[in-house]
């Protein structure tokens, strides 16, 4: 009896062994399985960040081909630029996005003439009370805008009636100080007491066809090397500012504009409603583009999406080249 009972605890002993060694191997394999799953994710997330990154790149690099097409184009353009009627228009700045294929993937470029907006460190008090009225701008916002763009830019800490300067700003959260000097580029106008992001990138947040409005983004510039607005390539949306035309005839204008073969202020005049000795006229000059901002779009074959880059160009004339007055890389976005 004594040896059959020390056989059974002998035998229970090695089965309990036998059943933690089970256990341990069995949260061996859970642990090597966790491992490689996590081992496995890390690998084919790095693969997508890589061909992400290759992506974001290739298209880049389009980009940069796009803005060299434009710049090219702009330097060699003819200085008379015939527009003649044709398939493709030859206004560099009426052609809006012009897309081309290159290698694997494709790129688009457009021009904007900056002289084609208003310059907002140059434009009149008067005039900034126009445009914000025939944009739709009310009062008391409207007041409150013009006083506080004329703050920032002129250099003393005097209050205007509706204005702000460094004391006001240095109670929001995060503080911030004005500028007293001409605006560095337009999207400063995002700083200024009374401004929303409605009003500049032209929103209102509503469903409906009236939830877009014009921008200030669209209107102004810092780049204009003039006071006045380039009547050959101003667009409707500056013309309806300037103006208060409606925005059906501002387009209508626009169109008709392109089908001269040689425009001249006279042929244009009419068009606007305007006639030789109106007051409106000393808004405007008629001149080719000098200073212009070249965006370009790149993106990689079987992408969904472009990488941009822009840059501000001041044309020499003739054979003198160019100043790149300013450069921007874009955050990548989806095609539009």
């Amino acid at each position: 009896m004594t040896l059959a009972r020390y056989m059974k605890s002998k035998l229970a002993g090695v089965s309990g062994e036998r059943g933690v060694a089970l256990l341990v191997v069995l949260w061996i394999f859970i642990f090597l399985f966790a491992v490689a799953v996590d081992f496995s994710t890390g690998v084919r997330d790095e693969a997508t960040a890589a061909h992400r990154y290759s992506e974001e790149n290739e298209g880049y690099y389009l980009a940069l081909a796009g803005f060299e097409q434009g710049l090219y184009d702009f330097l060699t353009q003819s200085p008379s630029r015939d527009l003649k009627p044709v398939d493709k228009p030859k206004d560099l700045f009426a052609a809006g996005w012009r897309e081309e294929s290159l290698g694997r993937g494709a790129y688009r470029v457009r021009l904007a003439d900056e002289s084609g907006k208003i310059n907002i460190n140059r434009v009149a008090e008067n005039t900034i009370g126009r445009i914000l009225s025939n944009l739709g701008v009310e009062e008391p916002r409207r007041g409150i805008l013009i006083d506080s763009i004329m703050d920032w830019r002129d250099p003393d800490d005097l209050h205007r009636v509706n204005g702000a300067e460094s004391d006001y700003y240095l109670s929001l959260s995060p503080p911030y100080t004005a500028k007293n000097g001409p605006f560095d580029s337009v999207e400063d106008l995002l700083w200024v007491k009374g401004m929303t992001a409605s009003l500049y990138y032209g929103y209102d947040g509503g469903d409906g066809a009236d939830s877009q409005r014009i921008g200030l983004r669209e209107i102004f510039t810092v780049d204009s090397p003039i006071d006045r607005v380039n009547l050959r390539t101003a667009t409707a949306p500056v013309i309806h500012a300037l103006l208060g035309i409606p925005m059906d005839k501002s387009r209508a204008f626009i169109d008709e504009r392109e089908k001269f073969g040689e425009k001249t202020l006279a042929d244009l005049l009419p068009l606007l409603g305007l006639g030789a000795g109106d007051a409106a006229l000393q808004m405007f000059i008629f001149t080719n583009p000098s200073v212009i901002t070249i965006e370009a779009e790149g993106y990689a074959s079987q992408s969904g999406q472009w990488r941009r880059v822009k840059g501000v160009v001041r044309g020499g004339g003739g054979n003198r080249g160019y100043e790149l007055i300013r450069w921007v890389d874009r955050e990548m976005g989806l095609p539009n």
